[in-house]
C-alpha cells in the first residue's frame, strides 16, 4: 500500500437465501471449523485493512444483524428489498460508500476461506492512475457455469457470464470469483450506471467493468487459488470448505512445531493454539478456545473445547476437556476422566473414569479411579476445593460445597459431604460385616427349594 494510508469500507453482502443448505439456520451462519461463514469473512476484511465494515442482508434476517453485531458492534446494517441482483445489493449500502472511502471491497458471507492477503492484494489492484475496478479471478479445474475474466494483455475488458460467452471464450478458465475492490471516488457513478440489461430483470455487479470503461477507466483481474474462492451454497459445498480450512490449519500447526500421526483424523478450530513438540495421535477433536503449552501429548479420541493444558501434560486416551478446564503444567488426565471449569495444579494426576467438575485441585494431587465430585443438587452449581498432594480413593464422591485439605486421605469408596483437616484421614462409608459360612447357607436352602 502507499505511505499514505488507504481508507476502506468493506461492503459484505449476505442476503441469499440459502434453500439450498435444507436448514431453518441461515446459510451465513453454518460453521467451518468452529465459527460461523460471516465470522470468518468479517475477520479477512477487517484483517485486510477495512475502516469500517457494512453488512447488507435480506428482509428478517434478524439471527445474522445478531451475529454481526456480536462479532463487530460497529458494524452498519443494510436491508436489499427486494432482491433485484449482487449491483442492487451493493447500493443498499449507499450511504456508508457516499461517505468518500479510497477503496471500497465487495464480499460476501458465504465465501469464507478468502485471505487477508488476497483482499489487501485487490486493494493494490487499484493504485494504479486511472484504475477503476480489481477483480477477483481463479483458474477453474472445469470452468463450465462460471462468468470468464476477458482479458487484453493485463487489462480485465470484460466479465462474461457462461451463457453470454462469443467464440472461443469457452476456452478461458479464467473465472470469476465474484469478489471486487472498487475505486471509492467512481463507485457511486459505476453502480448507479449499471442498468437491467438482462433476462432476470436484475442489476449484475459484473457488468461494472463495461460501466468503467464506458468512462474511460480501466479494470484488472488479481489472481486467487480455486479453493480460496469456493462459495457454499449447499453441505457438500460446506464440507468441501471444512476440508480446504482444516488442510490449512493443520499445515500452519505442522510448520510451527506440532506433530499429527495422521492430519486428516484430527480436525481443529479456528483458534486453537499450540506450544511445540506437541503430539496429536489419531481421532482428537480440538473446539473453539483451546490452548496447548510446550511438549503435551493428546492421545486418541480425546474432545476437547474452552480448555487450557500446560507444558509437559498427558491427555487421554478417551478424554474430555470442557469449557473452563485449566491444566497446569505435567497434569495427567487419563481414560474416560471429564473435566470442566476446574483448574488442575502441576503434576495433579487423574487416569481413570473420573468427573471432575466445578473444582480447584492443588499440586500433586492423586484422583482415582471412579471419584466424581457432585456439583449440582438441580438447581445450582458448587464448588469442591481440593489442596496440595491429597490422595482422593478410588470411588470416592465429594458433594459440594467441601474443602479438603492439603495432604488429606480420602479413603476410598467414601462419599464426603464435610470439611476435611490437612493431613487426616478421612472415611465416609458402613463398617464391613462378615457373617461366616452365610454363602455356603445360603446356596444349600436355595437347592432345596
Amino acid at each position: 500500500m502507499n505511505a499514505q494510508k488507504r481508507t476502506c469500507l468493506a461492503i459484505v453482502l449476505a442476503a441469499g437465501e440459502g434453500k439450498r443448505m435444507r436448514s431453518a439456520r441461515p446459510k451465513v451462519l453454518h460453521e467451518l471449523a468452529g465459527r460461523s461463514l460471516l465470522a470468518h469473512v468479517l475477520t479477512a476484511v477487517t484483517a485486510a485493512g477495512a475502516d469500517r465494515v457494512a453488512l447488507v442482508v435480506a428482509p428478517g434476517h434478524d439471527a445474522v444483524v445478531k451475529e454481526a453485531k456480536a462479532l463487530a458492534p460497529d458494524i452498519e446494517i443494510f436491508v436489499q428489498s427486494p432482491p433485484l441482483g449482487t449491483a442492487h445489493a451493493v447500493l443498499a449500502a449507499k450511504p456508508a460508500i457516499a461517505e468518500g472511502y479510497d477503496d471500497i471491497l465487495v464480499a460476501f458471507a458465504d465465501t469464507p476461506l478468502v485471505r487477508p492477503e488476497t483482499f489487501a492484494r485487490l486493494r493494490t489492484g487499484l493504485e494504479h492512475s486511472g484504475r477503476a475496478v480489481a477483480a477477483l479471478g481463479f483458474l477453474a479445474g472445469n470452468p463450465r457455469g462460471y462468468g470468464r475474466l476477458i482479458q487484453e494483455g493485463e487489462t480485465l475488458v470484460a466479465i462474461r457470464e457462461d451463457r453470454d460467452l462469443r467464440g472461443d471464450e469457452a476456452e478461458i478458465f479464467f473465472c470469476n470469483a465474484g469478489l471486487m475492490a472498487i475505486a471509492g471516488a467512481t463507485a457511486l457513478p459505476l453502480l448507479e450506471s449499471i442498468d437491467q440489461a438482462n433476462a432476470q430483470g436484475e442489476y449484475y455487479l459484473t457488468d461494472i467493468v463495461a460501466a468503467a470503461r464506458a468512462r474511460g477507466l480501466s479494470a484488472v483481474a488479481i489472481d486467487a487459488p480455486e479453493d480460496e474462492v469456493l462459495g457454499i451454497n449447499d453441505r457438500l459445498q460446506l464440507a468441501g470448505a471444512e476440508a480446504v480450512l482444516q488442510t490449512r490449519l493443520k499445515a500452519a500447526a505442522m510448520r510451527d512445531g506440532v506433530t499429527f500421526l495422521d492430519p486428516s483424523r484430527v480436525t481443529l478450530s479456528y483458534d486453537t493454539q499450540f506450544g511445540r513438540d506437541v503430539l496429536v495421535e489419531p481421532d482428537v477433536f480440538f473446539g473453539p478456545g483451546v490452548k496447548i503449552g510446550d511438549g503435551v501429548t493428546i492421545r486418541a479420541f480425546s474432545h476437547l473445547v474452552g480448555a487450557e493444558i500446560g507444558s509437559r501434560s498427558i491427555i487421554g486416551p478417551f478424554a474430555r476437556l470442557r469449557p473452563g478446564a485449566s491444566l497446569a503444567e505435567e497434569v495427567h488426565i487419563g481414560n474416560f476422566v471429564e473435566v470442566k471449569a476446574s483448574t488442575l495444579g502441576p503434576g495433579v494426576k487423574a487416569n481413570h473414569l473420573a468427573y471432575i467438575g466445578d473444582a480447584s485441585i492443588g499440586a500433586k494431587t492423586n484422583v482415582g479411579a471412579g471419584v466424581i465430585t457432585c456439583n449440582y443438587d438441580g438447581f445450582a452449581k458448587f464448588r469442591t476445593e481440593i489442596g496440595e498432594g491429597v490422595f482422593v480413593g478410588v470411588n470416592s464422591a465429594m458433594v459440594a460445597p467441601v474443602k479438603i485439605g492439603d495432604g488429606a486421605y480420602i479413603g476410598t469408596g467414601s462419599v464426603i459431604t464435610q470439611d476435611v483437616s490437612p493431613d487426616a484421614l478421612a472415611l465416609a462409608r458402613s463398617r464391613q460385616i462378615e457373617k461366616p459360612s452365610w454363602a455356603k447357607d445360603f446356596r444349600a436352602k436355595r437347592q432345596k427349594t
